[in-house]
């Protein structure tokens, strides 16, 4: 399986960003996908996950500002990230999860920065 990240860059505050993630080797409309983000020295979390259009769910902290949705004639994930702040930047990977546990193997990520 590969998972493919990418459109991350810099950004002011208040800006948006739109990542996407190409997956391959899998039957990619029967897995839930989610995106995740890691700060330096923190731990990986978890920012949404979406099965079908009507089964997505988003961390509070970017409840209201981030959109998850996919692409399954694409293999394709998306995060559509508004009103970004300083407290966005990360690196951004997205995985398939069953619950709250990854299937795969981490993938390189795209950075995400939010200048103030």
């Amino acid at each position: 399986v590969q998972l493919q990240a990418s459109g991350g860059g810099l950004v002011q505050a208040g800006g948006s960003l739109r990542l996407a993630c190409v997956a391959s080797g899998l039957i990619f409309r029967n897995h839930r996908m989610a995106w995740y983000r890691q700060i330096p020295g923190n731990e990986r979390e978890m920012v949404a996950t979406i099965l079908g259009a009507d089964a997505t769910e988003c961390a509070d902290s970017v409840k209201g500002r981030f959109t998850i949705s996919r692409d399954n004639a694409k293999n394709s994930v998306y995060l559509q990230m508004n009103s970004l702040n300083p407290g966005d930047t990360a690196v951004y990977y997205c995985n398939s999860v069953i619950g709250r546990t990854v299937r795969y193997d981490w993938a390189q990520g795209t950075q995400v920065t939010v200048s103030s």
